[in-house]
């Protein structure tokens, strides 16, 4: 399936971008841990869901506990995982408290950038297609009055629609209303 986006217009009014219309990725669903964990065991594994949930358990404790322990933990070829802090400043460093000045120990994670398997935006998009929102419905919509048209015609209905997990409503990302009309639109989901 391809990466859902629903076009949205910004509304923020100091925005130099206010009024222009952006994309934002859509996600039908968020896939559970447990069942990742139950997709990857779906894999030609001989390990059934229960052994990979429970490796995938012992690996994220090991990741956290790495992280804490001031370490960059790469994950293969996906990318690696770091961490950093929010800081207030202080004029000299002497005056630097730990305890006052750090405001935040925040998780990141910076893609691979390897031959093997760059993940940066440019390769992400050459790999991915998109498909807009509308265009979904619209088709959804022509499928279900099909039906019901040759339901009419010949008394049957030969294909029943099936119903689509539209899953998260939570709306993330922002618009950073640059001046070059560009949007970092995060994921939301569909409505």
């Amino acid at each position: 399936m391809p990466i859902l986006i629903k076009v949205y217009e910004n509304k923020i009014k100091n925005s130099a971008a206010y009024g222009r219309y952006f994309g934002r990725v859509v996600s039908t669903k968020t896939m559970t841990y447990q069942e990742l964990c139950k997709h990857v065991s779906e894999h030609n594994s001989v390990y059934g869901p229960d052994v990979c949930l429970g490796v995938a358990n012992k690996l994220q404790t090991c990741i956290l506990e790495q992280l804490l322990e001031g370490k960059k933990v790469q994950f293969g070829e996906l990318g690696t995982f770091y961490l950093s802090v929010k800081s207030t400043s202080v004029e000299n460093p002497e005056d630097y408290n730990l305890g006052v000045n750090i405001k935040g120990l925040f998780l990141c994670f910076a893609p691979s950038r390897t031959d093997v398997s760059n993940l940066s935006s440019k390769m992400l998009k050459e790999k991915a297609t998109f498909m807009n929102v509308k265009d979904l419905i619209e088709s959804k919509k022509k499928k279900t009055n099909d039906a019901a048209t040759d339901e009419d015609s010949t008394g049957t209905n030969p294909s029943t629609p099936t119903s689509t997990d539209t899953g998260s409503t939570e709306t993330g990302g922002e618009n950073t209303g640059g001046s070059g009309g560009e949007s970092t639109g995060g994921d939301s989901g569909i409505g």
